[in-house]
């Protein structure tokens, strides 16, 4: 989910206690920012500490005006060799290449585990709004392959478009079995997406704002990490009693824009909802009525979504990338 779905989504789990709605009424939205804060804290932890101390192995920074793609492609297998031949994770980032304030050459790394390889293909320049830029996309564009020693396990995408801002990065890690597992965004949701850290910080939190406040913050935090969920990486949930993530439900991308919209107007009307039924004196609105006003909305949307999803089945150049920018998750 992006960033927005997960505050209101803190929000709207603020608005179903009804202190927080009685302390709104007298003035203090305590409880609603906390709820909002918790909702955005697990990709905030993320994106803004721990990837910056997060230690890599192996980082590839291709060259703009000389691209090695085979250079690239041998450096990654050996990446995953290494994790295999020593019995430890190996790390390997993937840098972004900028051509200019507005101009980013575009790649793809893909993991083949059926044809045990790994390739690497160098497309087009884009803008920063992931368009290409007419005139830059090869006739034949310039790819490596190199042979994959041992069988890989895939925990994600096989294949990865690396862009603009920054880079992804992979984890290589080594089973008793001889396979290697892939990790994408290794950093990302572990510790960070926890029960473990969303019951520390809400008992912390007691003494300072009270027992209100600590189950407000619990709520917040709880619907991030269920949204997360229902995508493909998943999360840590048991982290550090279990580091793995738990496998995500793979019904959704953290970009796609169906979803988002959903979760962000269900969760408007379910905030409406609840201080309607609270306010003191509440205007004469059914149920039924309200139900049919806040579905108008969805269905108009899901016209548009449906009629731009049939222009990018004809059209390639609208088509999305295989993922979504990190930052925005």
């Amino acid at each position: 989910m992006k960033g927005i779905a997960h505050f209101v989504t803190g929000v709207t789990a603020a608005s179903f206690f009804p202190w927080s709605i009685e302390a709104a009424l007298a003035g203090n939205p305590l409880y609603f920012v906390l709820g909002g804060a918790f909702g955005l804290l697990p990709d905030t932890l993320d994106f803004k500490f721990y990837r910056f101390f997060y230690r890599h192995d192996l980082t590839l920074d291709p060259d703009p005006l000389h691209p090695d793609p085979q250079g690239m492609a041998e450096a990654l297998a050996g990446a995953v060799a290494q994790a295999r031949r020593e019995g430890r994770t190996v790390r390997a980032k993937l840098n972004t290449i900028s051509l200019g304030a507005d101009a980013w050459q575009q790649y793809t790394v893909r993991f083949d585990a059926d044809a045990g390889e790994v390739r690497v293909r160098f497309g087009p320049a884009v803008n920063t709004g992931q368009v290409p830029i007419p005139g830059t996309q090869p006739d034949r564009p310039p790819e490596g392959r190199a042979a994959l020693e041992g069988p890989l396990v895939q925990t994600y995408d096989a294949e990865t478009t690396v862009d603009i801002f920054d880079g992804p990065s992979f984890a290589f890690e080594p089973e008793a079995d001889g396979r290697v597992v892939l990790h994408f965004l290794p950093w990302h949701r572990t510790w960070s997406h926890s029960l473990t850290l969303a019951a520390g910080a809400a008992l912390a939190a007691w003494p300072l704002f009270g027992w209100r406040a600590a189950l407000v913050m619990i709520a917040g935090f709880l619907g991030h990490v269920a949204e997360d969920q229902l995508g493909y990486m998943g999360s840590s949930l048991l982290f550090p009693f279990a580091r793995t993530r738990f496998k995500g439900l793979h019904a959704m991308r953290s970009g796609d824009a169906a979803p988002n919209f959903l979760v962000v107007w269900i969760c408007g009307l379910l905030v409406f909802w609840n201080l309607w039924r609270r306010a003191p004196a509440p205007p004469d609105i059914g149920f039924l009525r309200y139900a049919l006003v806040g579905m108008l909305p969805v269905a108009l949307f899901g016209l548009a979504h449906y009629a731009l999803a049939r222009r990018r089945a004809t059209d390639p150049a609208d088509a999305p990338g295989e993922w979504s920018d990190p930052m925005a998750e």
